[in-house]
């Protein structure tokens, strides 16, 4: 299990580092963003691409979606080329998960996708869709009509809404796997597992402590789950406590996951600290947690553009 690279000061990757040119059947990993609705200039908000054979599979589009992918893009990662971004898979329709959506459905198209969005995501996601298009309805009229050059299909966007979890996708030996979640009020929050070529990857989503995570994610290559600290929320108000219990996991409770799922990696993301975004020691203080709480298995708290591969 690797982690490839970390993008340095925005745009250096680290000595030594490379890439592979030719797709493989395997699986990568790109983070492109690690925030929450906490407005940390270091972090974007929540996405995640997988690629297979060269082709870019989106998990939620936090904001900053399309320029995180544009830098990854530039570090080395062709995939990730805004034009090419045309798969996207929504856990939940919280706002820090989907203020990127505008971005993602109108960028690429701009910078000349030819196709239309597929959008994979829970009931209200075609609802939320149709008012993004019609409140950009000036734009799609005068790109398409006006002196501008512009491809006729790719403003367009094709929604499936996932109301039972299961296997809901299928291409060139990719299967993609909807894990329902509880997440707090949420009537439907997913995680999403991906398989390929012997290899997984399982993604979390937002949720609380979760039995379908652990068992998706039993001997998973790569688990990228969310996280809270257990010492920070025991300083919150009770009111704050019992919300974060409800939406989120504890460092407590993701080293029991992690205990019984034993995957060959486990990567933060989402990561919500010990006082808050600004804690520079962050990172460190998530993972002593979850090793204090019992779990001695490989582990990374991610940082935006990050890769992995199993």
């Amino acid at each position: 299990m690797r982690l490839l690279s970390v993008l340095a000061a925005g745009l250096s990757l680290l000595a030594g580092t490379a890439r592979a040119e030719t797709p493989t059947d395997g699986l990568r990993l790109v983070v492109l963003g690690t925030g929450t609705p906490n407005a940390d200039p270091d972090r974007s908000g929540p996405a995640l691409a997988v690629i297979h054979v060269g082709r870019p599979f989106i998990v939620d589009a936090g904001a900053g979606v399309v320029r995180r992918a544009a830098a990854a893009e530039r570090a080395g990662e062709p995939a990730l080329a805004p034009e090419k971004l045309d798969r996207v898979f929504l856990t939940h329709l919280h706002s820090d998960h989907t203020l990127g959506l505008a971005d993602l459905i109108f960028t690429p198209w701009v910078l000349e996708r030819e196709t239309p969005l597929a959008v994979f995501g829970p009931p209200g996601t075609r609802k939320m869709v149709r008012h993004l298009r019609d409140a950009y309805r000036q734009d799609i009229d005068l790109r398409l009509h006006g002196l501008q050059p512009s491809t006729p299909e790719g403003w367009k966007t094709d929604v499936t809404e996932i109301s039972n979890a299961g296997r809901i996708f299928e291409e060139s030996g990719l299967s993609v796997e909807a894990i329902a979640v509880p997440h707090g009020e949420w009537k439907y929050a997913y995680g999403y597992k991906f398989s390929a070529g012997g290899e997984t990857i399982v993604i979390s989503g937002d949720t609380a402590k979760s039995a379908t995570i652990i068992d998706a994610a039993r001997g998973a290559d790569i688990l990228v789950h969310e996280v809270i600290s257990a010492r920070g929320l025991e300083k919150r108000s009770p009111e704050w406590r019992a919300y974060h219990h409800a939406y989120h996991t504890t460092t407590t409770e993701l080293a029991e996951i992690a205990m019984e799922a034993q995957p060959k990696l486990l990567v933060l993301y989402h990561q919500l600290y010990e006082g808050g975004h600004k804690n520079p020691d962050g990172d460190k203080g998530l993972i002593e947690e979850i090793r204090a709480a019992g779990y001695d298995g490989e582990i990374v708290s991610a940082k935006d553009l990050d890769v992995f591969e199993p």
